[in-house]
């Protein structure tokens, strides 16, 4: 009988050195080295439980942010766990907005740091879906719900984003509010949005 033999990858996770096969994930990595596996939580209950890593590749200094999951291990990799206190959550109700007339000062009202976004690009560079998530803070910010929503589609919420943001905007959940209002409202075209919010600011006037 023919045996195969694998090649094993060493590589260190939370500061212990692991030895497991080159296709497998980071996270696979740890149940093959013997770390329980815990029932119910995250992918083994069916929903991603968005587990965040930095990642550092041998002769690099480099590090990047990473989801367990989507990493395959490597040679002399680094890889540490991020654990995040739970970010401050934004309430509202879907049926608080009764039109899409509301929509934009709703926005403004549970989202009001997204108007300072500084365009650091570091949500961006964090994300590890590679979403253009600057782009989809801004759009929501003009009232472009639907388009902004459109770009947080592959969106895990693994809060990456607002880690990285110095003026503490969630943009994951702007993305998510995007796609909701966008759900349960049929919004009126982003041109006319786009108005109402230069009426907002100030920036057109109103000759009567």
């Amino acid at each position: 009988m023919n045996q195969t033999t694998e090649t094993l990858i060493n590589a260190t996770i939370n500061g212990k050195a692991i030895s497991a096969p080159e296709y497998l994930s980071v996270i696979q990595a740890l149940w093959h080295a013997g770390y329980p596996r815990i029932k119910s939580v995250g992918c083994l209950e069916g929903v991603c439980g968005t587990c965040r890593v930095l990642v550092r590749r041998q002769n690099s200094q480099n590090i990047t942010t990473e989801l367990g999951c989507q990493v395959l291990i490597e040679e002399g990799m680094q890889v540490n766990f991020l654990a995040f206190p739970t970010p401050a959550q934004q309430h509202y109700k879907l049926e608080d907005i009764r039109n899409s007339w509301e929509v934009q000062n709703n926005f403004h009202t549970i989202f009001p740091e997204a108007e300072n976004c500084r365009h650091c690009g570091g949500c961006n560079t964090t994300c590890p879906k590679g979403i253009n998530v600057e782009k989809g803070v801004i759009l929501a910010a003009k009232g472009r719900f639907r388009e902004a929503g459109d770009l947080f589609t592959e969106c895990v919420l693994c809060d990456l984003c607002q880690s990285a943001c110095p003026e503490n905007i969630a943009p994951n959940h702007v993305g998510i509010f995007s796609r909701r209002v966008t759900a349960h409202l049929h919004t009126r075209p982003s041109n006319l949005i786009n108005r109402l919010e230069r009426l907002r600011k100030g920036e057109l006037k109103v000759v009567i």
